[in-house]
């Protein structure tokens, strides 16, 4: 019966501290959501610390390939729209044309929403990239292989891929970033007796 009672509390007690750390790893992204800045330095040593053990050891070039196609499949899903205008039901019938999105800088403003959002990009990169760079720590992993021929079957597909997303953004005539939003300032209050109402102007 102690023994039951004991394996019960150590059990409490495992499953509390992995909440404990849940909740503190969770604070941790809220608390970094908007260091856009510094996020993204901090990803950016992890992959310097990544290259320069590829580069030092000459080895896990494996490795290095499969980060690599992943970071590129993650920068054109941080690329793409949300809907993709090809297969949107609400865009127009005419395919030269396109969906109806905004062209000109008197048009409605309509923000560039991404597939895949600038937040949970930086954090599958920084996580990627932590996990291989902890990779590089097993010999199991380095895997003998001649990379030049996986540099330059890389370098090819991020060509094609970036064609093809290039092409994609001239059909539909949007850009993958939010630009040009009005911005409006308050006019002064009327002095008494003047005709007008307080409101606002665009810059």
């Amino acid at each position: 019966m102690m023994n039951e009672d004991s394996s019960a509390a150590s059990g409490g007690g495992v499953k509390k501290f992995f909440q404990r750390l849940s909740q503190t790893y969770q604070s941790t992204l809220d608390r970094s959501t908007p260091h856009t800045r510094l996020r993204w330095v901090f990803a950016g040593f992890l992959l310097l610390l990544f290259v320069l053990r590829i580069f030092i050891y000459q080895g896990w070039y494996i490795v290095c390939y499969a980060l690599g196609i992943y970071h590129l499949n993650l920068f054109i899903a941080f690329l793409t729209p949300k809907i993709d205008p090809e297969f949107d039901p609400y865009s127009q019938d005419d395919e030269d044309e396109g969906p109806n999105l905004p062209t000109r800088s008197n048009e409605e403003f309509r923000p560039f929403i991404r597939r895949l959002p600038e937040f949970k990009f930086w954090l599958s990169v920084a996580k990627s990239t932590a996990i291989g760079l902890i990779c590089t720590f097993f010999d199991f992993f380095n895997v003998p292989v001649f990379w030049p021929i996986l540099v330059m079957y890389f370098i090819t597909l991020f060509c094609i891929t970036m064609k093809r997303q290039i092409k994609h953004m001239i059909k539909y005539k949007y850009l993958p970033f939010t630009r040009n939003k009005p911005r409006y300032q308050r006019v002064s209050d009327p002095a008494p007796g003047s005709v007008g109402s307080v409101g606002t102007v665009p810059k």
